[in-house]
């Protein structure tokens, strides 16, 4: 199930926060001790940032400058109260906002450190080295509020001011799609994707995940289909392939006669088998049923017995032990005979014929052999080319010759151009980490 992106517990969040805040810290101007008399020949230079207090703020932001060196959140609150009385500059009310955020974190209050980021950052006052940790962080707190809009435009400030947090693509993405700014969180999370693949780093999921479940609910199945396909360049689990599979299968148009259909279906079934994504009972029953109805009776007993080995089901399954059986019968001395059969004239010379025996050839894993019966399948023309050449795609692609099999998936356009992109993506992509990645859909 799809997880909604989790962001820092409030605990976590004020431990980061305060660290940034000891990082960047500025100094009131009025709450400043008396400078020391500067040593012969030598000046001074002035620690931290300056930002000017008023005479009459003065002894407020003094009191509360200590309370918060002291840890004291008593004695903070009471300076803050003593402080709204006397606060009427920009300068003032900056400080009164920062010793605010102060005390929301002493205190854990998320709603109090909130506003005095706000309050700081409204106040025009921020400095320029703080901008990207202030409003990154007040970005975060409307995010866990669901005050998207806010949200956007603080993580927008926080992006624009150089914040390089790893969570803020996430955080803005989620705040767009949240807002139902589907488009912008698209384009954000494929650009933040990409920039993390240049970079070498893997993307975080839920740059895939997120906009995939928003784009399957808005009914934009095509769309959705072609990020999950380049999720899977980044986590090429088999459940992420199987998952992606059945995608295709279910939203993909109908077209063509059942036989059509069914066809797509079993090239669909042997990319998941290829992927080592298939795993259930049921996926191993319609494989082989259609494997059967194809004359393919290798490639069924081919597809149960692996079935049996991986103990999907057992070999005394009521109904896939006599398909495996009567297959095996069909099959008969098949495997011996089908790759001299395969290299006749009279076999090359029909285009039917010729692709039919290189499915066979495939079935009993003969791929190298599989390929000159599909070239002559396509070179003879007639309604199956496209489906041959996606063939042609798969058996060369399975005797490891990537770059053939990639030029003829690049020809594919019809029923099977989906399953021609997936196979490239598989040819293109490193063995998946055994750890496997959530589902993309609910």
């Amino acid at each position: 199930m799809l997880k909604r992106f989790r962001m820092l517990p409030a605990t976590a969040m004020a431990v980061a926060l305060g660290c940034a805040l000891m990082a960047t810290a500025s100094v009131p101007a009025a709450a400043q001790d008396k400078p020391k008399k500067e040593k012969k020949g030598k000046k001074e230079e002035p620690k931290g940032a300056t930002i000017p207090a008023s005479k009459a703020f003065g002894p407020a932001v003094k009191k509360m400058m200590d309370a918060t060196n002291a840890k004291d959140a008593a004695a903070l609150q009471a300076a803050l109260t003593e402080g709204e009385g006397t606060a009427a500059e920009p300068g003032d009310k900056y400080w009164l906002n920062y010793y605010k955020l102060q005390l929301g974190i002493l205190n854990k209050d998320k709603n109090l450190q909130a506003a005095g980021l706000d309050g700081m950052l409204d106040s025009g006052l921020t400095p320029a080295d703080n901008l990207a940790t202030y409003n990154f962080f007040a970005g975060n707190f409307a995010y866990s509020d669901k005050n998207y809009p806010k949200a956007i435009q603080r993580l927008e400030a926080a992006k624009a001011a150089g914040s390089t947090d790893p969570a803020l693509p996430v955080l803005l993405m989620d705040s767009y799609l949240s807002n139902n700014q589907l488009d912008q969180g698209i384009a954000l999370a494929k650009a933040a994707a990409d920039a993390s693949r240049a970079a070498g780093q893997q993307p975080s999921d839920q740059l895939y995940v997120r906009p995939i479940k928003a784009l399957q609910a808005a009914k934009r199945n095509e769309e959705a289909l072609d990020l999950m396909t380049l999720r899977l360049r980044d986590y090429g689990q088999p459940q992420v392939w199987r998952q992606t599979l059945f995608s295709v299968l279910q939203t993909s148009p109908r077209t063509g006669s059942v036989k059509d259909q069914e066809s797509v279906t079993l090239d669909a079934l042997r990319l998941m088998r290829a992927a080592g994504a298939m795993s259930d009972r049921l996926e191993y029953d319609e494989y082989s049923s259609l494997a059967a109805a194809n004359a393919l009776p290798g490639e069924a007993v081919a597809v149960i017995v692996e079935g049996e080995q991986k103990k999907v089901f057992t070999p005394e399954d009521s109904k896939l032990k006599p398909r495996r059986e009567d297959q095996k019968a069909r099959a008969g001395n098949e495997a011996s005979t089908i790759v001299a059969y395969s290299k006749q004239a009279s076999t090359l010379a029909k285009p039917q014929t010729a692709g039919a025996t290189a499915d066979v050839l495939v079935g009993y894993g003969h791929y190298a052999d599989a390929i000159p019966a599909y070239q002559a399948a396509i070179n003879g023309g007639g309604a199956d080319t496209e489906m041959w050449t996606y063939r042609l795609g798969v058996a060369q692609a399975l005797a490891g010759d990537k770059e053939a099999a990639k030029a003829s998936f690049a020809k594919v356009t019809g029923a099977r151009k989906r399953l021609a992109q997936l196979w490239v993506v598989k040819l293109d992509s490193p063995p998946a980490a055994a750890a496997a990645a959530p589902p993309a859909g609910s």
